[in-house]
């Protein structure tokens, strides 16, 4: 079984396939595929926290209620094995957290807003 994340008209959706064996003279049986549509954003707040990069959501630093100052980690990003901080883009409470720990994410995706 391998995972993978499909982009169909600009909507994510994990997949998982299962591989069939090599050399096999009779079809292996078709596995079903489920694909799981992303989260709907709250978007509570007017200032939207978007994703720079595709990857996978490594860690929620801020919590809903909690003020931030400009430049304060809100979530972290696993991509191509490093973790990038998604920061703030300027002072605010965090008003939605739109993402969960182990999410994958494309590049422009909402993660969280402020107000």
């Amino acid at each position: 079984m391998k995972e993978y994340t499909i982009t169909v008209n600009g909507v994510a959706y994990d997949v998982t396939v299962e591989e069939k064996e090599s050399g096999s003279a009779t079809p292996a049986p078709s596995t079903a595929v489920m694909a799981v549509p992303p989260k709907k954003s709250t978007g509570a707040g007017s200032i939207p926290i978007k994703s720079g990069t595709a990857g996978k959501v490594y860690k929620i630093v801020a919590s809903v209620g909690q003020g931030v100052k400009k430049g304060d980690a809100v979530i972290i990003i696993e991509a191509m094995k490093m973790e990038i901080s998604v920061v703030a883009p300027q002072d605010g409470v965090v008003a939605s957290i739109d993402c969960a720990a182990g999410d994958n994410i494309e590049s422009g995706a909402l993660l969280a807003t402020l107000k």
